[in-house]
């Protein structure tokens, strides 16, 4: 009885396989179960066409990649989530009074979202800011410079009133030309002046906005300049901090400069020999300026003041290093004796055509020193030792020594 009742039962499985498989409804008997049901009439043998066999392979790349593309969205919905979290709090925070800026980007948001703490999230928010209030003014200027050309050309095109030359717009273009002129011979025959471009990963984002105005007004002012330096920028790499602000200072003129820009190092452009790092922290003053030299200048800006940074750059190359005699020819007052890239550039430029030092120290800013040194140094550590002295308190102690030493002879005698 039992076998009779099991034959039955694989008549009736088989007869229904072949039912569903002949007329597809094998979707409709068994949803849930289409690889168990197929696989006992490849046993069998019954002959299927290629296009209804099941790859496993195929259908395991199907799961993976459809699981992969709920991971990303996934992702996606909760970078939206945390961006606009992060845009609601920054709207608190602007109802709030806080210096918050207008419109921010969403890399701005993202470089928000990335800051450590909440101090460096209102600090890069207050840069973001005043950066904004910058532009909004820049873009005053020029509207209000753009409305008084349109009155003046509505000027100039009235009959009544009297055309003025052009003698202004000859004589600016002129004086173009004449810079350009002069920037194209220092490339052939100026001294180099190389400005190092390896310390961005030294340096935040703002630091490196910074660093490139100041080499900005640097290459304007040497531009200018009778007798201008032969610019390097070395270590420099294309899609870096630094190319993205020149290109933003520059835009279509970057690629016209007359300037050298390569991401050698100066080691493999000039000899070592004629190489000087000029760096605050440098033990060795420099005295005089060589023309024969080439002077390196870092191109960093730091608010917290990293000592000693270029100076083991240029240990690590092995190059001569110098400091200017700030100490020497000024009363230092107070601060750091770094000094921004422009000024530099100022001071070389004054040394390189007169050599005096005095009016090359003027570009220092005065809220740093006193003074210029006019007496001999000796006699003003004399004066400074005196003063020192009378501040501790220590002159009223030594006179009572002086004063009991007299008393004592003076007892003895008698």
């Amino acid at each position: 009885m039992q076998s009779a009742n099991m034959l039955l039962k694989k008549i009736a499985r088989c007869s229904v396989f072949s039912l569903s498989i002949q007329h597809g409804t094998k979707k409709d008997l068994f949803p849930l179960s289409r690889t168990l049901i197929l696989s006992p009439c490849l046993k069998e043998g019954n002959s299927r066409s290629s296009s209804e066999k099941v790859d496993l392979d195929a259908w395991k790349e199907v799961m993976k990649s459809g699981s992969q593309e709920v991971g990303e969205i996934v992702s996606e919905r909760k970078e939206v989530s945390s961006l606009a979290a992060a845009r609601e709090a920054l709207e608190m925070w602007r109802l709030a009074g806080r210096q918050v800026p207008e419109n921010i980007s969403e890399e701005q948001l993202k470089a928000f979202m990335e800051c450590p703490s909440k101090s460096a999230k209102k600090k890069y928010l207050k840069y973001l800011h005043l950066k904004e209030l910058h532009r909004k003014n820049d873009q005053r200027k020029l509207d209000e410079k753009r409305q008084k050309r349109l009155e003046m050309q509505d000027k100039a095109s009235d009959p009544e009133e009297p055309k003025k030359n052009t003698f202004v717009c000859l004589w600016a273009s002129s004086m173009d030309k004449a810079y350009n002129w002069r920037a194209a011979q220092s490339m052939v025959f100026g001294q180099p002046l190389v400005f190092d471009m390896s310390y961005e990963n030294y340096m935040s984002a703002r630091e490196v906005a910074n660093a490139v105005r100041q080499i900005v007004l640097s290459e304007g002012c040497n531009r200018r300049s009778v007798d201008p330096f032969h610019i390097h920028f070395c270590n420099f790499k294309e899609d870096s901090l630094y190319h993205k602000e020149f290109i933003k200072h520059y835009r279509g003129a970057w690629d016209k400069l007359l300037i050298t820009v390569t991401e050698q190092s100066y080691v493999d452009i000039f000899p070592k020999d004629k190489l000087v790092y000029l760096t605050a922290d440098s033990p060795k003053v420099m005295k005089t300026f060589d023309h024969d030299k080439v002077y390196i200048v870092g191109s960093m800006v730091d608010k917290s003041i990293k000592t000693g940074v270029s100076l083991a750059q240029a240990k690590r190359l092995g190059l001569e290093t110098a400091a200017l005699p700030l100490e020497k020819y000024l009363l230092w007052n107070c601060g750091a004796k770094n000094l921004t890239l422009d000024q530099m550039m100022h001071i070389l430029l004054t040394l390189k055509d007169t050599g005096d030092w005095k009016k090359a120290l003027e570009f220092v800013p005065k809220r740093k020193y006193c003074g210029f040194v006019n007496k001999p140094v000796h006699e003003l550590k004399k004066a400074l030792n005196l003063i020192n002295l009378l501040k501790v308190g220590k002159r009223p102690g030594e006179l009572q020594k002086r004063f009991a030493k007299n008393y004592s002879k003076k007892l003895t005698q008698e």
